[in-house]
């Protein structure tokens, strides 16, 4: 009998704790699932043309996904894996952000220098927002104060006041912003710059730079130092990016905003996702075509999970 209710609780517990991430795959036309604790690849899913950004439904039973070369934003049920409908994005969707109410999509059209707003409800585009040239990351603030954008080509985050929906602030960054992120007290805002090499963390009050992070890995030449996403926990200890083709993440102490380790991941690293726990996290290498995942803890990479062609985004429910 005892042995039964500790096999039991151990299944209940294995239940609670597990997680599925979810992954999309830019040359594939498809969606990966993978059990991260067990390393393997639960299965592949074909989606739409060209799957790049990907979120989770505020109540965690949908995946909003661009699928950039059909210009729409498809909805996939978490549990059946099939599509439920879509929403209107504008042309070539790639990046956009759910805000913290989960009512609203705030997708970039870089082709049309516009954000575009979706009410989730009614399914439908309420507002275009122009920004500047070629928009890429988007993302906000906790608060529900901001929706910033950045443009790749102005070279700048534009900060749009989310009650008038409205550009109320500029702010000159380094070339080619790719990756936003707030800190959890909206305080601050991360900013990558792939051709930069560098990392602009901003005032969210005064919308001015704290600091510029700039990265040295040796054995790896700056060129190759491309930084792109970007991620900080709920604690405001640690933020983690992304440096591309330099295949690694660094680990960026929140507080003193030092750079405190890099982790050697697969090719071409891209985007970053914590765990639920904020113990773990994953990375889409997009060349090697595999997932790569740190523990925090440990402060090592533990595992790599090949998934298919040109991982770009991820979620983990």
């Amino acid at each position: 009998m005892k042995r039964v209710l500790v096999t039991l609780l151990f299944l209940i517990s294995s239940q609670v704790n597990a997680e599925t991430v979810y992954v999309t795959l830019e040359k594939d036309n498809a969606l990966a699932v993978v059990d991260p604790v067990a390393g393997k690849l639960l299965k592949t899913v074909a989606i739409g043309q060209r799957p790049r950004g990907i979120v989770l439904s505020k109540d965690r039973q949908q995946l909003y996904i661009a699928t950039s070369d059909d210009d729409i934003i498809q909805i996939i049920d978490t549990q059946t894996l099939k599509p439920v409908g879509y929403l209107p994005s504008g042309e070539d969707p790639e990046t956009f952000a759910i805000n913290p109410a989960g009512d609203r999509l705030y997708v970039s059209n870089e082709d049309d220098s516009l954000v575009t707003v979706i009410d989730i409800k009614q399914a439908k585009a309420i507002k275009t927002i122009p920004v500047g040239v070629e928009p890429e990351p988007v993302a906000v603030s906790p608060d529900e104060k901001w929706v910033v954008s950045a443009s790749e080509a102005t070279n700048m985050v534009h900060w749009i006041k989310q009650e008038t929906l409205t550009v109320e602030d500029n702010t000159l960054v380094d070339p080619r912003p790719r990756g936003l992120s707030f800190s959890a007290d909206s305080q601050r805002l991360w900013v990558t710059s792939e051709l930069g090499g560098t990392v602009t963390v901003l005032d969210t009050i005064s919308h001015k730079k704290i600091k510029t992070i700039q990265f040295s890995i040796p054995g790896v030449s700056d060129d190759k130092i491309q930084p792109v996403g970007v991620i900080v926990d709920n604690t405001n200890q640690w933020a983690l990016v992304a440096l591309g083709p330099a295949n690694r993440v660094a680990l960026i102490n929140a507080q003193s905003l030092e750079v405190e380790k890099y982790f050697l991941v697969g090719q071409r690293v891209w985007n970053l996702a914590f765990s639920p726990d904020q113990k773990k996290v994953y990375t889409t290498n997009g060349v090697s075509n595999d997932i790569s995942i740190i523990d925090l803890d440990k402060m090592k990479v533990i595992r790599s999970i090949a998934v298919g062609r040109y991982p770009w985004g991820l979620v983990i429910k």
